[in-house]
């Protein structure tokens, strides 16, 4: 009997030792999570503000436009056309037709630029607003760029909405570890919430 009791007190101070090294090394196992990475900024997003240029008509039009967030845009006369996941010139092509199909004019030169494009800061942040998006632009650069977290930001609980999906992320991981710092994309939306204590 006293073989086993010895047994069993090694036995609770190994796994005390283990969990408390798994303490100490603190957010080792922590992770945030992933996003798709693979999505072409080439392609039209949700947000995207739009020139469309009509030419070769009597009278030549420039008209501004945004992609909802349903993925669409919407013309005269031809009403509601899905933008989200072309390219601008795909979307160029796919005008002009509808207006030769729907024969509201017989020739017709359409041209699509895409103006600058942003995300969204707010929430504790000290100046929450529009920060023009780049291909390098991260989740803590662009708190950064809204003026940094402000006194009562919940830096652990950043929540990050894109598309018609929301995620959370530990803003204070991503800082110590810049592989957990995600890229954004071009209308991605950033919210800071206020910590409750």
């Amino acid at each position: 009997m006293k073989i086993i009791f010895h047994h069993s007190i090694c036995t609770f101070f190994t796994l005390l030792i283990l969990s408390l090294s798994g303490c100490i090394t603190g957010d080792s196992g922590s992770h945030n999570p992933k996003l798709e990475s693979t999505i072409s900024v080439a392609f039209l997003r949700f947000g995207d503000n739009l020139t469309i240029d009509l030419q070769s008509i009597p009278d030549p039009l420039s008209l501004d436009a945004q992609v909802d967030d349903q993925g669409f845009i919407s013309l005269r006369y031809i009403g509601k056309i899905k933008a989200v996941d072309l390219t601008a010139s795909e979307l160029a092509s796919k005008i002009k037709q509808t207006y030769l199909d729907k024969k509201i004019y017989t020739d017709i030169d359409i041209s699509v630029t895409l103006a600058d494009r942003f995300v969204y800061v707010g929430g504790e942040v000290r100046q929450p607003g529009r920060v023009p998006w780049s291909t390098d632009l991260t989740m803590t650069k662009a708190i950064t760029l809204a003026g940094e977290f402000g006194l009562y930001a919940k830096k652990d609980g950043v929540i990050l909405n894109r598309d018609n999906g929301s995620y959370t992320f530990d803003a204070k991981l991503a800082l110590r570890k810049p592989i957990e710092d995600p890229k954004l994309l071009p209308g991605d939306r950033i919210s800071v919430p206020r910590s409750t204590f």
